[in-house]
């Protein structure tokens, strides 16, 4: 059987710095010297300075001193060598001197086709109605607020926001006193931009400005403003019998304001042909390449 228990254990281990310390120190001073030689010549990132020889000098003193006296002539006549046979890797490495095609990497070959396609960058619908609110005629205060309340607006072309937070917003962050009055009254001016039904604040709403810019004294339109105004909950439920019932019109009446109805567009922002938020690819009708001067058509 399987017994689960705690056990508590002191232990001591070397950590691998310390074993190469040991190993270093049992290693004559001699062969020490060729090591650290060794480690200076296969790696050009290491150099040997006066400062670590006398370090080097005065350990291999505390572990050898009778061999380390004699070891040190031999390294001073090794170090004039050395220093004799110094050269600078700079006389080797000159710019001048690379071949120019070292430099140029061609990975394309002649049979490759391009596949860079263009794409032109759209601008939002809130763009739009600002520079539509540059063409009224508001005062300066007026046009800040106006422009504040196309910056709430969503993707869609709503206002989700209530007209008291913006009341506050504006007494907070822009130090404007206004009045729920004021805002409405202006958001009233962005309702009558393009695209009609922008800056409603419910479906209802957006519907009903779309239909009243269309309104020509035309029948259908007239009865589907009159739904949309006092059936609008069974309308969306679509209890036709009871608009019927309520409204004692025909089904064909009924059949031809419901057409005017689904002629709307229910996301009044995304209308405009730069609105969309996939990109605009613009497919070119030939390309020309150049290739060692030469100019060509695809």
């Amino acid at each position: 059987m399987l017994h689960q228990r705690l056990q508590q254990k002191l232990l001591q281990k070397l950590s691998p710095q310390q074993i190469l310390l040991m190993k270093l120190l049992q290693v004559p001073t001699v062969a020490l010297e060729q090591r650290i030689k060794q480690e200076i010549e296969e790696n050009p990132a290491l150099e040997e300075s006066e400062e670590e020889e006398e370090e080097t000098l005065d350990i291999l003193d505390e572990i050898d001193p009778e061999t380390n006296s004699e070891d040190t002539e031999v390294e001073s006549d090794a170090d004039t060598k050395d220093s004799e046979d110094e050269f600078d890797l700079g006389d080797y490495m000159d710019d001048d001197e690379i071949p120019s095609y070292k430099l140029n990497a061609n990975n394309h070959s002649a049979d490759d086709e391009p596949r860079d396609i263009p794409f032109i960058s759209g601008t939002t619908f809130q763009e739009a109605l600002l520079s539509q609110l540059g063409l009224s005629s508001l005062d300066e205060r007026k046009h800040l607020i106006a422009s504040i309340i196309i910056g709430n607006l969503d993707d869609s072309g709503y206002l989700n926001r209530d007209i008291n937070s913006l009341v506050d917003d504006l007494a907070f962050t822009q130090n404007i006193q206004t009045s729920r009055e004021e805002i409405t009254e202006l958001l009233k001016i962005i309702q009558g931009f393009d695209p009609p039904g922008v800056g409603a604040r419910n479906l209802q709403e957006c519907l009903l400005i779309q239909l009243r810019k269309k309104q020509n004294g035309s029948k259908d339109i007239d009865l589907a403003i009159h739904i949309l105004e006092r059936y609008f909950n069974e309308f969306t439920k679509k209890h036709y019998d009871k608009i019927l019932k309520k409204a004692k019109i025909t089904e064909e009446d009924l059949k031809d304001a419901i057409e005017e109805i689904l002629k709307l567009n229910p996301k009044p922002g995304n209308s405009l042909g730069e609105t969309s938020k996939t990109n605009h690819y613009i497919l070119p009708d030939f390309i020309i390449t150049t290739t060692m001067g030469i100019w060509s058509c695809t």
